[in-house]
């Protein structure tokens, strides 16, 4: 189940105008929002593609808003893992070069028959040397440059990273580094797990983290040495030195990630996230010496939704609705 609240208790559902869902492998965001972008409820769940048939999406969909009191003239906007082969239902890829404010009207209806339903669709590259797909983080993408303006090169950290490059509101290139889900399967399924504790905390205030990231930026390429250093650290000089081992396997691994995006990034990143792992980032492009902005993810990937939704039904919702 969901975690519901409710933005104001002045606000009600019956002021909403659009449905917005940002679902993922794992987990599912959904924000009702008002005809001027004002969030009225929000639901937080686990319910992700891993989670769901097909043929499920619908009734988790319908039962939650239900529970909420929407009704089914209200439409939806779907972005992320709801519109990959094998979610609700596929949103091909737009291929680069693309123009963000382009995205909304790519996007596909669902067979629902209860609501109006579209899914936004992903970006794909399709470069011999450099294949790569993003889905979801287009979204986020859009809306960090609806609501800042952003350009240059965004960061959004996750079980699967993304370095974007945007120049004049267009996706030019991107890189997808596996950081996270390397992080979760050397802490859980190798010789290393036996030393690594797996925790929400905040690693990276710690001075372990931080001379990590230094080493990994200093010399990526004896990185998959330094991580074996996880085990025998302990094991040499002492068990007590086993709790500085999750922030050093975090710092060689982040460290390793802005190392091979460093360049690219030039004197400035845009960095798109939230929580512990926003401040796992900004504490090591501190120590890389890389100026950063941050953005909040979930309020920027609601304010990407609320822009597409707007963008598709303007000709169905009313001018009075929509007043921002």
């Amino acid at each position: 189940m969901f975690d519901t609240h409710l933005k104001d208790k002045a606000d009600t559902i019956d002021d909403a105008a659009f449905v917005c869902v940002d679902w993922g492998t794992t987990h599912c965001r959904l924000w009702v929002v008002a005809g001027d972008g004002q969030l009225l409820a929000e639901r937080f769940g686990l319910s992700g593609m891993s989670r769901l048939k097909p043929s499920e999406y619908e009734a988790v969909l319908e039962t939650e808003l239900s529970e909420l009191g929407v009704p089914p003239t209200i439409p939806a906007i779907i972005c992320g893992m709801a519109g990959s082969a094998q979610g609700w239902h596929e949103a091909p890829y737009v291929d680069l070069p693309t123009p963000l404010t382009s995205i909304p009207h790519k996007c596909v209806s669902t067979s629902s028959g209860r609501r109006d339903i579209k899914i936004l669709p992903g970006l794909a590259q399709r470069r011999e040397a450099s294949p790569d797909v993003i889905r979801g983080e287009e979204t986020l993408l859009l809306g960090a440059l609806l609501e800042k303006g952003i350009s240059g090169t965004v960061c959004l950290p996750g079980t699967h990273s993304k370095w974007v490059e945007i120049e004049n509101g267009i996706v030019s290139e991107f890189s997808t580094m596996m950081t996270g889900e390397i992080f979760a399967l050397l802490a859980n399924n190798s010789t290393l797990a036996h030393f690594i504790s797996t925790t929400d905390a905040d690693l990276s205030q710690t001075a372990a983290f931080a001379r990590a990231v230094g080493e990994a930026m200093a010399a990526p390429q004896k990185v998959v040495r330094a991580l074996f250093s996880v085990r025998s650290t302990p094991l040499l000089m002492g068990v007590e030195m086993a709790s500085e081992m999750p922030a050093r396997l975090s710092g060689l691994l982040i460290g390793l990630e802005i190392a091979g995006m460093s360049k690219a990034a030039g004197d400035r990143v845009t960095l798109i996230s939230n929580g512990v792992l926003a401040q796992s980032y900004a504490s090591a492009f501190k120590v890389a010496g890389l100026e950063f902005d941050l953005l909040e993810a979930d309020e920027i990937a609601r304010t990407g939704l609320y822009y597409a939704a707007r963008a598709i039904w303007k000709d169905t919702v009313s001018s009075a609705v929509l007043t921002a």
